[in-house]
């Protein structure tokens, strides 16, 4: 969780996508525990209930869990909840968009395919 936060969005969300990048990256792993809400408030110096209430995104989508009396908790099988919620959040922000452009100035597929495997 080296990352810096930046303007673009709003604080809790740049925390819960920070999370969700290293769960994704294998920084931290299921069944492990994640830095408390007044670490990451330390951290990066915000309101702790601002990185509470990024830390409730994933518990709230159950990647996250809570062990009473111990902190969050990494959720088993949360790499795949994440995974799955990105694909379709990629399909939708950038494949159809893509696809949409590409039939408005006559690329087919087939040409758009090929150019996909053109790109390194």
């Amino acid at each position: 969780m080296n990352e810096i936060l930046n303007q673009e969005k709003s604080i809790y969300l740049q925390i819960s996508e920070m999370i969700e990048n290293d769960i994704i990256r294998d920084i931290i792993l299921e069944e492990e525990k994640v830095p408390s809400t007044n670490d990451l408030a330390k951290l990066y110096a915000i309101n702790p209930a601002t990185a509470a209430k990024g830390i409730n995104i994933l518990v709230d989508r159950g990647i996250l869990y809570k062990k009473r009396g111990i902190g969050m908790f990494v959720a088993t099988g949360a790499k795949t909840i994440i995974q799955k919620r990105r694909r379709e959040e990629f399909n939708e922000k950038f494949i159809k968009k893509l696809l949409i452009e590409a039939e408005s100035i006559g690329i087919t597929k087939a040409e758009l395919i090929h150019m996909i495997e053109e790109n390194p």
